[in-house]
């Protein structure tokens, strides 16, 4: 018999059962809709992550301070989240300042040292980080920052909004990676001379003023205290060490202790190492200078490395338990279809009788039945990749970030038929087995 018309007798039992056909590859268009979207989401992850970190140097630390005041009985005073900067007091005199807990933290990489319940007020600043910098061999770059929450005005605002407010150094934008869609960054002079200037984040700008060029050298009033807009970010849409850059406004560290918030703040002093590999060094390093700086103190570091690591392995994770999923769906479809087809050989018994009467082979009756199992694990799996294209945008509203491809949808297809002609095979060899006259005298 001619392949072409194998295929005429295939399309004319599918176009007589419809209905049969349509309940058939549900298990397969559930599958291939679930393959499309394992790798869309799969592909968004990992996309997410390095947009997360592109910004993070991979042998960046942070080092931050935790106060608990065992004495009140709550465990930790929390204050102004994120990064925190310290007073100007000598490293000598540093028990009297009050702290707050850094408002981040990231899984992986975590470092606790030093003794006791942190009941000591400790407020890292300036003098401890040029320690750090003299006691560390291998170091790249290092700086210190801390954020703070404060209201702002300017441009098209009709009332004053609470904006995050970051104190940093004039390195930070360096070390973090930031691009500048205008202006310049904050400078060494105006943290020296405390200098009353900002950089924006880009939609803090665009919500202000409208656009970037608009916001550039205006005037914004942070705490009713007027600062020159020295620069706008361009856009990241990520965080960056605990600070997403695009909702946030940056100022001089010292600008923001004398302005903002005084002593009170908690800082994050942040170290790059020169080499990724000495990392673990480097952290070593750091302990023992604070343990000397402060011997009954826990300080806390977190590697980028390790931000990163343990973020991508949630994301292996989740796309490992969808592919689980897709893979238990497929079988629970080709099961289906093998049903389905021994039922039709014995429905069609006489008629695979009549077949090999007039001299059809068993391959014949094997390429048919297989040909007709590949058809309708097709038809599922094209259903299926339009299901995955109707609800992707329902998953994105759920903020899961979906990255649909050709190759995925490539890959549903090829899968579905696969499968179907999998488990379409035993019925199908156990069609093309049957003695012609059993078969014609079968009621």
């Amino acid at each position: 018999m001619k392949i072409s018309e194998i295929f005429r007798l295939v399309g004319i039992n599918l176009s007589q059962n419809k209905s049969k056909v349509l309940l058939t590859s549900t298990g397969i268009l559930v599958g291939a809709a679930t393959i499309m979207l394992v790798i869309a989401i799969g592909t968004g992850g990992k996309e997410e992550v390095a947009e997360q970190f592109k910004n993070l140097n991979a042998g960046a630390v942070d080092i931050s301070y935790e106060y608990n005041d065992m004495s009140m009985g709550s465990g930790m005073q929390g204050g102004p989240g994120g990064f925190g900067g310290g007073g100007g007091q000598p490293a000598g005199m540093k028990q009297s300042p009050s702290v707050s807990m850094p408002g981040f933290e990231m899984p992986g990489g975590f470092m606790d040292f030093g003794s006791g319940n942190n009941t000591e007020r400790i407020t890292l600043d300036v003098n401890d980080m040029e320690a750090l910098t003299d006691g560390i061999e291998g170091l790249s770059s290092i700086t210190i920052s801390y954020t703070t929450k404060a209201d702002a005005e300017g441009g098209d605002l009709e009332e004053a909004a609470s904006y995050t407010v970051a104190g940093v150094k004039e390195n930070y934008a360096e070390m973090s990676n930031l691009e500048l869609a205008a202006g310049e960054f904050l400078t060494a002079e105006n943290d020296e001379y405390k200098e009353k200037v900002c950089v924006l984040g880009y939609s803090v700008a665009k919500e202000m003023f409208g656009s970037v060029l608009e916001a550039y050298d205006e005037t914004v009033y942070i705490d009713s205290r007027p600062y020159v807009v020295n620069g706008v970010f361009d856009e990241m849409g990520t965080v960056a060490s605990g600070i997403s850059p695009d909702e946030s406004v940056f100022i001089p560290y010292q600008t923001g202790i004398k302005y903002l918030t005084g002593t009170d703040v908690s800082p994050v002093i942040t170290v790059v190492a020169q080499d990724v590999d000495s990392v673990s060094s480097v952290m070593e390093q750091a302990e023992s200078v604070l343990r000397e700086l402060y011997p009954n103190a826990s300080f806390t570091m977190s590697d980028a490395g390790s931000k990163m690591e343990a973020a991508s392995a949630s994301n292996e994770t989740l796309t490992l338990l969808l592919t689980v999923m897709a893979i238990i769906v497929f079988i629970v479809g080709g099961i289906g279809i093998m049903n389905v087809l021994f039922v039709s050989v014995k429905e069609r018994t006489n008629e695979i009788g009549i077949l090999k009467a007039i001299g059809c082979s068993q391959r014949d009756i094997l390429m048919e039945f297989l040909i007709e199992a590949g058809c309708i694990s097709l038809i599922g799996a094209m259903l299926g990749v339009l299901l995955a294209l109707g609800i992707t945008p329902v998953i994105e509203k759920l903020s899961v970030r979906v990255e649909l491809s050709v190759w995925g949808a490539v890959l549903s297809l090829l899968f579905g038929c696969i499968t179907g002609t999998l488990f379409g095979f035993y019925p199908a060899w156990k069609a093309s087995r049957l003695i012609p006259v059993e078969a014609l005298n079968h009621e």
